[in-house]
């Protein structure tokens, strides 16, 4: 039976004890997609929207970084990680979507998963936040895993 690892033999919530995990490099890719709608999608000119708070995406991939970086601060049971790499695509995948990709890279005793995650949802909701005033009804779809490597449980990989 799988149990949670964050929950002790007495029910009770905590970090994962890794002080006996072997360092080893470890990588993580995730991915949000955000539907942007029509009005917003033709802002995009030359792979940038740019608006009276400065470029969106770079300034998404900004704030990505930064929440990738500060995941142990917003996720309670987080190890903090230090960061060997945090890269972003940020491109649009349909007449409406934008689809962000975060990868992450550490070399250490505990996984990234967490890192990648919080990158590419931060940088959503700050596409989100810059973009809002011409279009409120902008939807978050999905925030995902699509693979990890390094780590006792192995590789992993999204199924399409």
């Amino acid at each position: 039976m799988t149990h949670l690892t964050h929950i002790d033999s007495n029910n009770q919530p905590g970090m994962v004890d890794v002080s006996p995990k072997d360092i080893t490099r470890r990588t993580a890719t995730a991915q949000s997609i955000i539907d942007v709608g029509e009005n917003v999608m033709a802002l995009l000119t030359d792979g940038e929207i740019q608006s009276k708070k400065g470029p969106v995406f770079h300034t998404a991939i900004i704030a990505g970084t930064m929440a990738a970086k500060k995941t142990s601060d917003l996720i309670p049971f987080c190890h903090p990680l230090p960061l060997d790499s945090c890269k972003f695509t940020i491109e649009p995948s349909s007449e409406t979507e934008i689809t962000i990709t975060c990868t992450c890279v550490t070399t250490g005793k505990t996984g990234i998963e967490m890192e990648a995650l919080a990158g590419a949802n931060g940088a959503a909701l700050t596409l989100y936040d810059m973009c809002k005033a011409v279009n409120k009804s902008m939807v978050i779809r999905e925030t995902k895993l699509l693979e990890k490597t390094g780590g006792k449980s192995g590789d992993y990989t999204a199924e399409s």
